[in-house]
């Protein structure tokens, strides 16, 4: 599922945590939405199936292109919603739109896990940015941020019959990295990992548990994962898996990784600049990824 934007742009209280995003890499509706449709054309040729929800114009919503932060789903129908750190991103939520859509192409929502009250206190997690879920293993990772709380992570735990790896990443000023997905993702049989982010006590045991799982860790430099390298997310495509990128983050990978990935599945590649510049997010966050039952 995918939000095509209305009112994309730089979103100044975002960028306070996300280093990614920049005022400076220009505002153009046009250019986003140009990219947008970019990536729901690659995916289609890639025979992946897109559900777009369209943002409505108002309120403004600059970030409502990355719905994966405030929505989840899952294999036994449920629908989470997640709070979310800033006030003009807790307008994105928009379930009784998204559940409309949802059923119009089939899909169940059997029960809705609201997890926004804990904004009250303070308290936040962005989805499956701030989760990267291993989900026929209810295991998930998370990087510790302002994005993503632990006391929220024990509620979706507890709710979802997770079981969550915390750990620290941090970029090279010792500033948190702000969502887990920028720093890792996981595919069936492989992992995209920015070894050097992780915080050194935490990083032996994050590398031990995806090898043990049967992935391939495919290590992934800062510089690369500047160019949005591990913000890829795999699916299921037309001939088998398809892995989702942007150019940019291809155009980072050596050709030995390049080959390696490959091995996985087949590539479905965009440009994206002007959603990843002024956004600071990029193909993975653009995704919410659909588990739900068909009726």
């Amino acid at each position: 599922m995918m939000v095509r934007p209305s009112r994309f742009g730089f979103h100044a209280e975002a960028a306070e945590s996300n280093a990614f995003a920049s005022a400076a890499a220009g505002e153009d509706l046009g250019a986003a939405l140009q990219e947008f449709d970019g990536v729901v054309a690659a995916l289609d040729r890639a025979g992946v199936e897109v559900l777009v929800l369209d943002d409505s114009p108002d309120p403004a919503k600059p970030d409502a292109v990355f719905p994966n932060n405030w929505v989840s789903f899952h294999a036994d129908g449920t629908m989470v919603t997640y709070p979310m750190a800033t006030a003009a991103r807790r307008l994105e939520r928009s379930p009784e739109r998204l559940e409309a859509l949802l059923s119009s192409h089939g899909f169940e929502v059997r029960r809705v896990i609201d997890l926004s009250f804990h904004e009250r206190h303070g308290h936040f997690l962005e989805g499956t940015g701030s989760l990267v879920l291993d989900r026929p293993q209810r295991r998930a990772y998370a990087n510790r941020s302002p994005r993503t709380d632990p006391v929220v992570i024990a509620d979706f735990d507890d709710r979802l019959d997770y079981s969550t790896l915390l750990f620290e990443a941090q970029d090279r000023s010792g500033r948190p990295i702000y969502h887990s997905n920028v720093a890792l993702s996981l595919g069936a049989r492989f992992a995209l990992m920015c070894t050097e982010t992780i915080v050194e006590e935490y990083r032996e045991v994050l590398t031990r548990e995806l090898e043990t799982g049967g992935r391939t860790i495919i290590a992934v430099t800062y510089d690369q994962m500047r160019q949005f390298g591990c913000n890829l997310i795999e699916l299921k495509g037309r001939a088998g898996p398809v892995i989702a990128l942007s150019s940019a983050a291809r155009r980072s990978f050596t050709g030995e990784q390049l080959r390696l990935l490959e091995s996985f599945g087949e590539l479905a590649e965009a440009d994206i600049p002007t959603i990843e510049g002024v956004g600071g997010g990029s193909v993975r966050c653009m995704i919410a990824d659909v588990h739900l039952p068909r009726g």
